[in-house]
């Protein structure tokens, strides 16, 4: 028997697979979703059919999803990672053409019962077709300058289309989780002080602009810099959401107001408060303590990740479930950032928490991936 046949034989099949799933990774998923049906029933006030129950709904059909997707050999994913890449820059394409135009931005396509957002697609197709590309390129090659420009095509091209719906906090998102595709395959630092030097330029360059006829951005999202520097400039326009959040984050103090007894949300202060800013309601009504829970939880997601990755001898497979939990990180990490006026609001949901059908679904099924990487792994 070959090692390659040893392998094989090592890799659980059938219904078996079902006992080597990361069974913690699913129960912590599930507390964090728990956590955020309370905070919807809660904003909702007690009206669960408005956004609670909806996403219980939405998340029972993306767990199956997610197991139903761990069954699939990890060659699978591979073997559909250039494809998926493909249709999802079409259709980015497509939005731009004909998708569908809500809160001032053109993100979504109307494929009747659901509306789509191909850029949450993107952001999982990137990390499948870098981890394929990285996997397929020998390791001596991976800092060579003709190998470093491939994958920032490879990023740019959809960054760009997603730029222009316009969509600046996913196109933040789809550059650093890019980003930490290329540094978990080992391309050398030294391209990372470039990007760096570069971005520093380039806010240069965005601050010169304004007002000229080459301005490189929204004005809106010049309002969301100028709030983000000074939100006190302007408590009742730019500056209203983050002044509410700020004043739900202090009110809550160590142990919260009480659950359902947030002032701040159940008066409506609070913009978006079922959405991107969710994390403020859930600081205000539990606290310290509720805050660095969910933080907790998050973090031990993203730890079974890295343990997965660093323990799977397939690179593609270790890859992949590094991307994943890259842009499970980036999530919380730029919503959390946002809400606190650590940087600019730029839209980025809380995941699993935040109420949306689209960002939950994929990420779920992102997991899947995750668990089918963590499935298919040899043992013995």
């Amino acid at each position: 028997m070959t090692y390659l046949d040893y392998k094989v034989a090592q890799t659980p099949t059938g219904w078996r697979k079902i006992l080597h799933l990361n069974w913690p990774l699913v129960f912590l998923l599930a507390a964090v979703a728990s956590a955020g049906f309370l905070m919807l029933y809660s904003v909702s006030g007690g009206r669960p059919h408005m956004w609670a129950e909806p996403q219980i709904e939405r998340f029972a059909v993306g767990m199956v999803a997610m197991i139903a997707l761990a069954f699939a050999p990890i060659w699978f994913w591979r073997s559909i990672s250039v494809p998926a890449y493909v249709v999802c820059c079409i259709m980015l394409l497509a939005v731009d053409l004909v998708g569908h135009i809500g809160m001032g931005a053109q993100r979504w396509l109307d494929l009747g019962p659901v509306k789509l957002q191909p850029s949450e697609l993107t952001k999982i197709a990137l990390v499948l077709v870098l981890a394929a590309y990285y996997d397929w390129l020998d390791m001596d090659r991976v800092s060579r300058p003709l190998w470093v420009l491939i994958p920032l095509v490879l990023i740019l091209l959809p960054t760009a289309l997603v730029l222009k719906q316009p969509d600046l906090g996913t196109s933040v998102m789809l550059v650093a989780g890019g980003g930490i595709m290329m540094f978990a395959a080992g391309v050398s630092l030294w391209y990372f002080a470039g990007v760096l030097a570069v971005v520093g330029g380039l806010v240069f360059a965005v601050l010169e602009s304004r007002g000229t006829d080459w301005q490189l951005l929204h004005d809106y999202q010049y309002r969301r810099i100028d709030t983000f520097i000074d939100p006190a400039s302007d408590p009742l326009g730019a500056g209203y959401n983050i002044t509410q959040a700020q004043i739900a984050l202090g009110s809550g103090g160590w142990s919260g107001r009480g659950f359902m007894q947030g002032t701040q949300s159940r008066l409506n202060f609070l913009p978006e408060k079922h959405t991107d800013f969710i994390f403020t309601t859930l600081a205000e009504e539990f606290g310290f303590i509720g805050t660095i829970s969910l933080l907790t939880l998050y973090a031990l997601i993203l730890a079974f990740c890295l343990y997965s990755a660093l323990t799977n001898r397939d690179r593609f497979a270790s890859l992949l479930t590094v991307g994943v939990g890259g842009t499970f990180f980036l999530y919380f990490a730029v919503n959390m950032s946002m809400v606190m006026g650590l940087m600019p609001v730029v839209g980025v949901p809380l995941p699993l928490v935040s109420y949306g059908g689209t960002q939950l679904m994929i990420l779920l099924m992102a997991f899947g991936m995750v668990q089918s990487a963590h499935v298919s792994r040899p043992r013995g």
